[in-house]
């Protein structure tokens, strides 16, 4: 009998914190009718539709990657002595269990994990390009007629097929059964969405009247991404879709675990900074004098020093004092994750320098502003001020900083990677996948599919994140009208 317990990583746990503050931000919204009325004017935007769309779909990835899962025996126990609650959980425990494969077992997974194990367990001996059915590099083997080169079949790709020849008429039909499938889903959440969507249109105030909201765009979008994921989870049961690394790891599996990576970069390091830009951002602005001065030098100086260079040495200083206390760490993958956390910290600490400034200039403005000189005339504190009269107005600064940096922080655990100082080199992200790619595009036959999919999937995360952050500073920043 095996039974699972759950793994609580520390930046799992900063990403649900993380998730618990969007939802309350979205209940938020929906009680304020101002900023009702202001999210759906972003959403009016077809791009900026299908563009939340691709976000929302990377972030749940990232959220199922962020559940993990260790499989250990248990004693066997009678059934006659557990409760009704208990046999329940045994249930459970015994069908989660049978769902993952006993070479698995013993090992820390994620949901994201046990959803696509088959590419973890299928693993080739070395190279292997995109729906190939023989290795990338010829080997020697010794037969009866002599040493002859010869590219070796896979062992988990194409073992269903009766030759070659039929290769492209199997994946033009499995590509059919999925398009066929997608068409289907989509219909059906089209038709549970028309549901509430004539329940909140019955419920509407006579007379009110809002502006469509671009659905031809959201069905289309997500049509693709039903259509792409589909696609690439039926076909990686039979073929490598984006072919394996040098050790025969399968490619999708690295950059669907690199999306979890991405994110995490992306949204927990503004917990970090967003703290510390607003408050000192603001204090600066407001009380002025000697604070101003302070923290005017301070973010002075850290601009003063090139960003690479002082996150390289925070990140060395961090990877020697891992180093020397390994006893802190129960698993390699507790080990790779507080680096990460540690990366995370660093490049929130040295990239709240610009928010701050923004927040400064725009403080100084509001404090010279009527109201808050009554408020101040009324007798009411410098923090309460702040509270009602200047936060607010800052609220919307904040947004657009935050959702413009998260692409470019994207970039920037890529870049970190790349040169050796970013994430573990055991923790799957897009950086150490570029990293490696470096080498084999050195190759001749040059290998050209993994630097592909790492490029690819950070893109089009980038890409959704410029033109929703684009529409989001359009309706937000009065200046941009």
């Amino acid at each position: 009998m095996m039974d699972f317990s759950i793994v609580m990583l520390w930046t799992d746990i900063l990403l649900w914190i993380l998730f618990a503050v969007l939802l309350l931000g979205i209940r938020s919204i929906k009680r304020s009718d101002q900023a009702r009325k202001q999210w759906r004017k972003i959403f009016e935007s077809p791009i900026a539709m299908a563009a939340a769309l691709v976000l929302g779909c990377y972030f749940m990835i990232a959220m199922f990657d962020s559940v993990h899962l260790r499989f250990d025996p248990k004693p066997q126990e009678s059934v006659e002595s557990l409760n009704g609650l208990q046999h329940f959980q045994q249930t459970v425990n015994q069908r989660l269990a049978a769902s993952v494969d006993s070479n698995l077992h013993g090992k820390t997974l994620s949901l994201l994990d046990i959803g696509v194990q088959h590419l973890i367990l299928a693993t080739e001996r070395t190279y292997s390009a995109p729906f190939a059915l023989t290795e990338y590099s010829s080997s020697v083997v010794y037969g009866n007629q002599g040493v002859e080169q010869q590219f070796k079949p896979l062992k988990f790709a194409g073992q269903h097929l009766k030759n070659e020849d039929s290769l492209q008429v199997d994946l033009i039909l499995k590509t059919l059964y999925v398009f066929v499938f997608s068409i289907f889903m989509t219909i059906l959440l089209w038709l549970l969405h028309g549901y509430f969507r004539i329940r909140a249109f019955i419920s509407t105030p006579v007379g009110v009247k809002l502006a469509p909201l671009p659905w031809k765009a959201f069905y289309l979008t997500l049509f693709l991404l039903i259509f792409v994921l589909s696609w690439f989870y039926s076909l990686s049961h039979y073929y490598h879709v984006l072919g394996t690394d040098k050790v025969g790891q399968d490619v999708l599996y690295q950059s669907l675990k690199a999306i979890r990576t991405g994110v995490m970069i992306g949204l927990l390091t503004t917990l970090v900074m967003l703290p510390l830009a607003l408050f000192l951002g603001i204090s600066a602005g407001y009380f002025k004098g000697l604070v101003d001065d302070l923290i005017q030098y301070l973010y002075t100086t850290l601009n003063s020093i090139p960003g690479v260079l002082l996150i390289a040495a925070a990140v060395l200083v961090m990877q020697s004092i891992l180093n020397t206390h390994s006893d802190w760490f129960g698993s390699t993958e507790e080990r790779a994750d507080l680096r990460l956390l540690f990366l995370i910290l660093i490049l929130g600490i040295t990239s709240w320098t610009g928010l701050c400034r923004l927040l400064r200039a725009e403080t100084l403005k509001i404090s010279q502003i009527e109201y808050v000189s009554a408020a101040k005339a009324f007798g009411l504190g410098g923090f309460s001020i702040i509270r009602r009269h200047i936060m607010p107005n800052l609220m919307h600064l904040v947004l657009i900083a935050l959702v413009l940096d998260f692409s470019g922080l994207v970039l920037a655990e890529a870049v970190l990677s790349y040169v050796g100082v970013g994430v573990d080199p055991t923790t799957p992200s897009w950086g150490n996948m570029i990293n490696q790619a470096r080498l084999e595009m050195a190759r001749e036959p040059m290998v050209w599919w993994s630097l592909l999919s790492a490029f690819g999937f950070m893109f089009i995360l980038v890409l959704a994140a410029n033109l929703f952050s684009d529409r989001v500073q359009w309706v937000l920043d009065p200046r941009s009208h």
